[in-house]
C-alpha cells in the first residue's frame, strides 16, 4: 500500500489536452446551459413533470460535489464522465464507484489510448472487420494540482501494468479519499505521452468538440483511422 502523502504534486497545464469519447453519446442539455449549477436541482425537479427519462440522461449527479459542478458550453465532456459511472465500466484509477476524467496531452496520446479499448472490446465480441464505431476528439484546458506517478515510474510501476488495473485502481481510491484532484502520469500506449487523470470536472475548461474520427478493425487489431471531415485516412502503426 502507498502512502498517499508520499506521493509528490505537480502543477499540470495543458492547453489543448485531449480526449476521445463514442459519438453515440450527446450533449445534455442541463449541463450546457448557461444557468448557475446550484440552481440545477430546482430546474431538474421542474423538468421532471414532463421529461421522466431526463435523470437517464443526467446521470447521477450526487457523485458530483455541487461545488465542483461545472456549466456553460462543452460543460458535457467534463460533467458526464462523473455522473455516468458503474461497477461494470472499472477504469484505470477507478472501481467504477466514481468517475475520472482522461486526457492525453496530445492526439497521438488520446487515440492510441482509446484504440487500445476499442481493441479489446472488438477482439472480445469477436467483430466483422471493416469500419466499426464513430469517435469524437474533445480539445480541453487543465490546469490542476495532482498527484505525479511520472516523477518515480519505478516506485509506480504496477499503476501503469498494461493490463492488470488493481493496484491502479486501489491506488487510485486511496488518492481521492485524501482529496486528491486527481493523477498525472506515463501514457502506456504512447512512448514519451503523458495523461491525466482528473477525480472532479473543474480541474478542466474549455471543452470543445474537434475531429470526428471513424477506426478500422482488421479482424485483429485497429489498423487505420479516419478523418470524417476530409475523408483522409491514417494507417496505425
Amino acid at each position: 500500500m502507498i502512502d498517499p502523502d508520499t506521493v509528490p504534486v505537480s502543477t499540470i497545464e495543458w492547453q489543448d489536452a485531449v480526449r476521445i469519447i463514442r459519438s453515440i453519446h450527446p450533449p445534455i442539455d442541463l449541463f450546457e446551459d448557461i444557468a448557475d449549477p446550484a440552481d440545477w436541482p430546482l430546474l431538474i425537479s421542474a423538468e421532471q413533470k414532463t421529461n421522466p427519462r431526463l435523470m437517464e440522461n443526467i446521470g447521477n449527479l450526487d457523485l458530483v460535489p455541487q461545488e465542483r459542478r461545472v456549466g456553460g458550453p462543452g460543460a458535457t465532456y467534463l460533467m458526464a464522465p462523473f455522473t455516468h459511472v458503474s461497477p461494470d465500466r472499472p477504469t484505470r484509477f477507478s472501481d467504477g464507484s466514481y468517475g475520472v476524467l482522461y486526457a492525453g496531452n496530445s492526439f497521438e496520446v488520446a487515440l492510441l489510448e482509446t484504440i487500445h479499448h476499442h481493441s479489446r472490446f472488438m477482439a472480445r465480441t469477436n467483430e466483422a472487420p471493416g469500419w466499426t464505431s464513430q469517435f469524437r476528439e474533445v480539445v480541453m484546458d487543465i490546469n490542476a494540482r495532482l498527484h505525479d506517478l511520472r516523477a518515480d515510474e519505478g516506485r509506480f510501476s504496477k499503476a501503469a501494468d498494461p493490463n492488470d488495473y488493481s493496484a491502479s485502481q486501489t491506488l487510485g481510491g486511496q488518492l481521492r479519499a485524501a482529496g486528491s484532484n486527481g493523477v498525472a502520469y506515463s501514457s502506456v500506449r504512447r512512448k514519451s505521452g503523458e495523461c491525466a487523470g482528473l477525480f472532479y470536472p473543474d480541474l478542466a475548461s474549455n471543452a470543445i468538440q474537434g475531429r470526428h474520427l471513424d477506426y478500422h478493425w482488421d479482424g485483429e487489431r485497429v489498423d487505420l483511422y479516419r478523418d470524417t471531415r476530409t475523408g483522409e485516412v491514417f494507417r496505425i502503426v
